[in-house]
């Protein structure tokens, strides 16, 4: 790829930008990692973890270069908090609480560990998008001994290790006094959080299992063990080198917070260069995922899982929702009121698209190829709404509309979004034919004035037409008219529900309504 300009790269999606800078800055191959801890139901910030390094394998991929990624699930990861929606199963899981996440119980028996049943979550997730990686869990690569070169040049470098970590982490080498780069798998309880090595050499260590983390305390054991026996895990500022130097990845992303001054990404980056003498990965942060415009966390029980959302919206409408902004940015996803039905109004639009005329639809049109590709559905979102609210009945809307697939392929979506009252309240209605008492001679004009053949704006226009372009008559006339056929006075466009209607069908429940 050749060198781009400031000015050119303005005009470039986010992936194409750091796609160029990965392929001008490392040699083949071009080998991405990322990772995730499954403590609890998969999030936005979850999906963020392997949906935007599979965008990048992707950009590069578009340039004419191989590229692979290596995504690592953290079960190994001590078990730290009891998820809101497990709370019921409190007395099970406390005594869990500081084993590793793949040696917890899963209270609900249907995988093999707490940390493999949210993994299920995660991985359904992937599916859904169709993304191309290669997922590969911690504990097996410390099982491999994949770690155990790291985990003996970190003891043999102790001294330097923690002064490397004390700097980049904004504290005092002092701070560190009882603190080794291996966590021990205590024998006796099986917890990883609350052990400390008391002795080591480059073979084996001793460790005391005495450590309060406040959250559980250890059993008082005392024990030994061999690197070889595979029983430990690295602190995570080395873990996420160590994996990194493991598969010679050249670019990885994380969230804001490891990316703060002092946070793991310095250290990373300080380890790999003066401990592991290599190049660090270029690392990219990427931003939160807000719902409404608020942080959220499901494993506190706020907001919605990712799953919760994937029943509003299809899999690649949320990938398109996320991609889209630089990956910096913050993400506001919103699916009440208005904001979805302008979601799906502008892709269809940018699904049309043939040469962009601006650098936002390049950008907009660029990120649904990446994540859309094809619309699965022909007839428009807000017909489909509209049409499902008048009839109530997915298969007459699938023949009205002439989009059976289309439509069958949104239905449930839908059906989810108005079960949960998130549609915009001029699409919360039902067609309920009533008597009105004012506005009876316009709305009488109104009706003797629709022709069949009539549009949905030829309809609307008509309204100023028979009040003579008066705007308070207007105003009276549409909630006459809105009235008489819904209940309400206010309603989605006119125009288009009494096309939908069907012009006859209308003339008869407003003469109806005037008689």
């Amino acid at each position: 790829m050749q060198e781009r300009s400031k000015e050119e790269l303005k005009d470039k999606h986010w992936s194409e930008i750091l796609a160029g800078r990965v392929i001008s800055e490392k040699r083949a191959p071009y080998v991405l990692t990322g990772g995730m801890t499954t403590s609890g139901p998969a999030h936005m910030g979850t999906v963020c973890e392997f949906l935007y390094p599979s965008v990048l394998r992707e950009a590069i991929e578009k340039e004419g270069k191989s590229s692979e990624l290596f995504f690592i699930a953290d079960i190994f990861d001590a078990f730290d908090g009891i998820p809101e929606e497990l709370k019921k199963y409190e007395k099970v899981l406390t005594p869990e609480l500081g084993k590793p996440l793949s040696n917890v119980i899963d209270p609900l028996g249907c995988h093999s560990s707490f940390g493999e049943h949210y993994l299920a979550q995660a991985t359904e997730i992937m599916q859904k998008m169709e993304l191309k990686l290669n997922l590969v869990r911690a504990p097996e690569l410390y099982s491999s001994g994949s770690f155990d070169r790291f985990a003996v040049l970190f003891l043999k470098e102790e001294e330097k290790v923690k002064e490397v970590v004390a700097r980049t982490s904004l504290r005092k080498v002092e701070d560190l006094k009882n603190w080794s780069p291996i966590m021990p798998v205590c024998a006796s309880c099986g917890k990883i959080a609350t052990t400390r090595v008391t002795w080591h050499d480059l073979e084996s260590y001793e460790y005391a299992c005495d450590v309060d983390v406040k959250y559980t305390k250890g059993c008082d054991y005392k024990g030994k063990a061999k690197i070889s026996d595979h029983k430990y895990k690295l602190q995570w500022r080395l873990h996420w080198p160590s994996w990194q130097a493991h598969f010679n990845s050249v670019a990885e992303g994380s969230g804001v917070d490891h990316m703060t001054r002092g946070g793991s990404a310095d250290t990373s980056v300080a380890i790999h260069k003066e401990i592991l003498d290599r190049e660090p990965p270029i690392l990219f942060k990427y931003g939160f995922v807000l719902l409404h415009g608020k942080k959220y966390s499901k494993s506190k029980g706020i907001g919605m899982g990712a799953l919760e959302i994937m029943r509003l919206m299809p899999p690649e409408v949320l990938k398109y929702v996320l991609i889209l902004p630089n990956q910096e940015q913050n993400k506001n996803i919103d699916p009440e009121g208005n904001g979805l039905i302008d979601l799906y109004t502008d892709i269809e639009r940018v699904a049309k698209l043939g040469k962009p005329e601006n650098r936002a639809d390049e950008k907009k049109l660029f990120s649904f190829k990446l994540s859309i590709k094809k619309l699965k559905w022909s007839a428009p979102f807000l017909d489909m709404l509209l049409n499902y609210q008048i009839y109530r009945d997915w298969k007459k809307v699938g023949e009205l509309l002439n989009d059976k697939e289309g439509v069958a392929y949104l239905a449930p979506f839908i059906t989810e979004w108005l079960r949960r009252n998130f549609e915009p309240e001029q699409y919360n209605f039902t067609i309920k034919p009533q008597k009105i008492s004012e506005d009876k001679e316009l709305v009488a004009k109104f009706a003797s004035s629709l022709k069949p053949g009539m549009g949905d704006v030829d309809v609307h226009n008509l309204v100023y037409s028979v009040v003579a372009d008066d705007k308070q008559q207007a105003e009276r006339l549409f909630a006459a008219v809105y009235t008489a056929i819904i209940g309400k006075s206010k309603g989605p466009r006119l125009g288009k529900l009494i096309a939908a209607i069907g012009i006859e069908k209308a003339k008869e429940m407003l003469n109806s309504a005037v008689n």
